[in-house]
């Protein structure tokens, strides 16, 4: 089975080949250009670089979020227009859950970390249990503060994945000896763990397939604003 994976949720782009479980090829590039000039060509080297063309695909993996608005939109995008076209598996996987599976082998709680801003982080806590990753504390939205008191309220063992300086500070001092940090590499998105957490999972409806945000975009929250009641509106406002 020949898989496509991509990954566009954060900076840094990944995008790997796969068949049967064997990586045949993966590209990640972490510099100042925007994923839609990137993606595209990056696929179809690939590809051809793996052997194969786009018809031999048999599936396509996208990490549909939290992440950047902007990156969720492009790759998932992609992912559906590729499955369409080419009439092939799309599966879906935690943006977040891609950063915890760059910890491998090891039974501490982990703890991957997007930063949302304003001292907001996308946050997922997933521990390795025979053999899989498992998310033993669903995806979300919170302040880092509230993070790390919810980190601290489990007294066990927590490596993070994805934090900056500023953040590592912030957990250090709240956590102490509690806590650990994985280097700036393992920070990075990786195509082949969207493919490998895919593998787990069943294949997504193309049509119905969105990118799982967490948080409304400043957009959506400036038109709430001016038409209160629709908070609630599930024709207008995502489900997450």
């Amino acid at each position: 089975m020949n898989i496509l994976a991509l990954d566009t949720s954060l900076q840094a782009m990944s995008v790997a080949v796969l068949q049967d479980g064997t990586l045949l090829g993966e590209t990640t590039l972490n510099r100042m250009k925007t994923h839609s000039q990137q993606l595209l060509p990056t696929i179809e080297n690939l590809v051809k670089l793996a052997g194969l063309t786009p018809e031999e695909l048999d599936g396509v993996a996208v990490a549909y979020g939290p992440g950047s608005y902007t990156g969720l939109r492009i790759g998932v995008t992609t992912a559906k227009t590729l499955a369409y076209t080419l009439q092939i598996a799309l599966y879906g996987v935690s943006s977040l859950a891609v950063l915890a599976a760059n910890v491998r082998a090891d039974e501490r709680l982990i703890v991957p970390l997007m930063d949302a801003r304003r001292g907001n982080v996308f946050a997922g806590m997933y521990q390795w249990k025979n053999g899989k990753l498992d998310n033993v504390a669903l995806d979300k939205h919170v302040s880092l503060e509230q993070l790390c008191a919810e980190t601290a309220a489990l007294t066990q063992p927590a490596i993070f994945v994805g934090a900056n300086a500023q953040m590592r500070a912030q957990i250090k001092d709240a956590l102490g000896s509690q806590v650990s940090f994985t280097d700036e590499v393992s920070g990075l998105p990786r195509a082949s763990r969207v493919a490998e957490l895919a593998a787990q999972t069943t294949p997504v409806d193309v049509d119905s397939f969105v990118p799982h945000y967490l948080r409304l975009t400043e957009a959506e929250n400036n038109w709430l604003k001016t038409h209160p009641g629709h908070e609630h509106d599930d024709n207008y406002v995502e489900k997450v």
